[in-house]
């Protein structure tokens, strides 16, 4: 079903799950994929929220990984090969997602809780939220117009409506040309 991997970053213990019981801690929790509005949602956070209440809050970074069936969707000869490759391609890409974010938090010295977890993003954030008790759920938001996100979808509005917590998104600003 769903895989899960955490990993501490910046020297945080494992054993900082913040599911535990630490409740007199904000938990933040961020979601983040391969764009660059989910890292600038991610260095936000740890600029304004958890650099700024240092100690006094627990971030929780995720990463919602498509499982290689909802990337590939074909059957026949070949069909094995062919998703062994999209899961080690997807695999990858986890890696190099959680090491960005890794290297955001210890830029800026503070310590993360660090989740890979398959299956939809919109239904991983949401669930990670609630696993954790979040106090905020921090989401970038690509700008989609109407249109585009009634046809793609959009994490950040599904989690807006969906999530039991409050929920931030986060928007880059415009570039004034």
């Amino acid at each position: 079903m769903a895989e899960a991997k955490t990993a501490p970053a910046a020297g945080a213990s494992a054993a900082a799950d913040v599911s535990s019981g630490e409740r007199g801690k904000t938990v933040v929790v961020v979601g983040v994929d391969d764009s660059e509005h989910s890292y600038y949602a991610l260095e936000w956070t740890v600029q304004h929220v958890a650099a700024g209440m240092a100690g006094a809050a627990e971030l929780v970074i995720v990463h919602g990984k498509p499982s290689p069936s909802s990337v590939v969707s074909f059957g026949g000869p070949g069909a094995g090969e062919a998703m062994r490759y999209v899961e080690a391609d997807l695999r990858k890409m986890a890696e190099v997602v959680v090491e960005r974010a890794r290297r955001v938090c210890v830029a800026n010295s503070v310590h993360a809780l660090i989740e890979v977890i398959e299956g939809e993003p919109r239904y991983v954030l949401c669930n990670a939220a609630e696993k954790h008790h979040a106090d905020l759920l921090v989401v970038g938001s690509h700008g989609y117009g109407a249109i585009k996100r009634a046809l793609l979808g959009s994490v950040s509005d599904y989690c807006a409506h969906h999530a039991h917590c409050s929920v931030m998104i986060v928007k880059e600003p415009k570039s004034k040309c």
